[in-house]
């Protein structure tokens, strides 16, 4: 890396108290975690106990001193810090950037410093970057709620969450978990069981985050309750869903039909959040998406909200963003006949 000791340091950071098994934490193995803020951030960090150094350009430095900061703020709660927990701090910081760009353009600044966050059994859950936080501000504030964009935007972890805190807010009755049974170009033949069993291998993601919300026997115990209730989208005509929290996952791989089924089954006291990425439609050559449909057809309803997503508000692994940019790319150059 070029050596920047010779600049005056951007940057200085005095981190209290003096814990050396927080700093450790902080500093990661091998100083994992501050080579990985140097490396995306271009900067160079000398540190020394709780002391610490930003060399570099004015902003990229201020980011890097802010992330250290907080970092350590979070290991009085949490025993580790790791890599993936500072990437998630870096995209924060880039999006709370982009906030302050996009600031003239939104309908109010105020809205912008509102932040929601969704508290569960577990914990709190804290929406990252713009987008997520105008996502739940919209689950909460209308009855049916797209939420459309790339893979690890957290579109369906977030509208789980919503569920999760509005079910322990006796706000609705039950929650229900729809998805459509399509393989992603693969042919699972018959699956065996109940109809349980055979729609748990395509709801799986929606449990993993209600199990990491509310514990493995709570949710076992909402689902012999039928609190919790799980329903491939075949099954939902003709019925009329009150006082329910229902969740469309992979809604790209409906059909129109399919769709507009769902969304006149929603009853009073109902919310609904379908979520979906247009470009992993799996449905066959010649069928259209219902979602695709929907969001131009539904587009000026006030009633329903809109929520899309880019790979800047990717918050899994760095390298997700750059993949989703280069298939968007690619599809760009190269569009479907």
């Amino acid at each position: 890396m070029k050596q920047l000791e010779t600049q005056p340091a951007a940057f200085n950071v005095t981190l209290e108290p003096n814990d050396a098994h927080r700093l450790a934490s902080l500093r990661g193995q091998f100083d994992d975690n501050l080579r990985l803020i140097e490396d995306r951030l271009h900067v160079e960090i000398r540190s020394r106990d709780n002391f610490f150094a930003v060399y570099g350009d004015q902003g990229p430095a201020k980011h890097a001193a802010d992330t250290i900061y907080n970092l350590y703020q979070e290991t009085a709660h949490y025993s580790s810090v790791t890599p993936e927990e500072v990437h998630l701090h870096l995209r924060q910081f880039e999006s709370t950037k982009l906030m302050a760009q996009l600031a003239d353009k939104a309908q109010s600044v105020s809205d912008l410093d509102n932040f929601s966050v969704i508290r569960t059994k577990k914990g709190t859950i804290k929406p990252r970057g713009l987008n997520q936080q105008r996502y739940v501000r919209s689950i909460q504030t209308h009855d049916i709620n797209f939420g459309v964009g790339p893979a690890g935007t957290g579109k369906t972890y977030l509208a789980v969450a919503s569920a999760v805190e509005a079910l322990l807010r006796d706000e609705v009755e039950r929650i229900l978990l729809v998805r459509p049974a399509v393989e992603a170009g693969e042919r699972l033949g018959f699956l065996p069981g109940d109809l349980a069993q055979k729609v748990d291998p395509y709801l799986r993601p929606l449990y993993d985050a209600l199990h990491e919300m509310l514990g493995f026997e709570t949710v076992a115990k909402l689902q012999e309750r039928n609190v919790i209730e799980i329903a491939p989208l075949a099954y939902m005509r003709g019925r009329t869903l009150n006082g329910a929290y229902i969740i469309l996952d992979e809604s790209q791989n409906t059909t129109r039909e399919q769709m507009k089924m769902f969304l006149t089954r929603i009853g009073f006291g109902s919310t609904a959040v379908i979520t979906g990425d247009m470009s992993q439609i799996d449905l066959p050559r010649g069928v259209n998406s219902g979602l695709v449909h929907a969001c131009e057809v539904l587009k000026n309803v006030e009633e329903i909200s809109f929520t899309h997503f880019e790979s800047r508000d990717v918050v899994r692994h760095s390298i997700v963003q750059s993949i989703v940019d280069a298939y968007d790319a690619f599809d760009k150059a190269n569009p479907s006949p």
